[in-house]
């Protein structure tokens, strides 16, 4: 299990180079070398414990602050109190249907499910690509941040969302504050691909510190800014 650590300084090639202190502790000055070295903030934890929450007043606290954030999240549909679906929901305030119970599948298309959410993929690509292709565009300047809520088995059945996502991750000048399911069955390629890139943090929400998490988020992302 790759260790979490602190986010940090910007990305790039050059060799980091450490000068001694009399009261250095080696252990601790390895343990921040590798945090400067993050650049992407992904949360992590299961279903309900809060991501989406935390991606949200995050997101407002950074564009309060005077970053441009971009990106979408994912929010559930609920009808006489019963859950039926998720939307997609840009930062910029539009919004179309992910997945809903009992979707019958575009004609020609193969039904894409998950348990019982059938997933509208087309519908997802039409709200979540643009806001990637803007956030990947090496052409944008300045350090963004694209918001990406979530990476998980209803995104992945796009495969065009995927290829969009490791150019983001590879853009320089983004920033990605995103969301990843924990580990459960089948391995999910991209996301264990993102716990492994030694660019990216990881938070591990649960119920006892999602409360106190949203600061150490936000300085984690302006830190990866600098």
């Amino acid at each position: 299990m790759r260790a979490v650590l602190p986010a940090g300084a910007p990305p790039g090639g050059g060799a980091w180079i450490a000068t001694p202190a009399r009261d250095c502790d080696p252990g601790r000055d390895l343990y921040s070398l590798s945090a400067r070295m993050a650049r992407h903030v992904f949360l992590t934890g299961p279903p309900g414990v809060g991501k989406t929450t935390l991606i949200q007043k995050a997101s407002e606290v950074l564009k309060s602050s005077g970053v441009p954030v971009d990106g979408f999240y994912t929010e559930e549909v609920r009808q006489g109190g019963r859950r039926i679906g998720f939307d997609v929901v840009t930062l910029s305030g539009t919004r179309g249907p992910l997945s809903r119970v009992g979707l019958d599948p575009p004609p020609g298309k193969r039904e894409c499910r998950v348990g019982q959410y059938v997933v509208d993929v087309t519908s997802f690509e039409q709200f979540a690509l643009p806001v990637l292709k803007t956030a990947g565009s090496s052409g944008s300047p300045g350090q963004r941040v694209c918001v990406i809520d979530e990476i998980g088995k209803m995104e992945l059945f796009s495969q065009p969302f995927i290829q969009a996502v490791r150019q983001t991750l590879s853009t320089p000048g983004t920033i990605i504050l995103g969301t990843i399911p924990v580990p459960k069955g089948k391995p999910l390629a991209l996301v264990e691909e993102i716990r492994n890139r030694s660019d990216v943090k990881v938070f591990n929400v649960t119920k006892e510190n999602r409360n106190h998490l949203l600061p150490d988020i936000v300085t984690s992302v302006q830190s990866s800014r600098r």
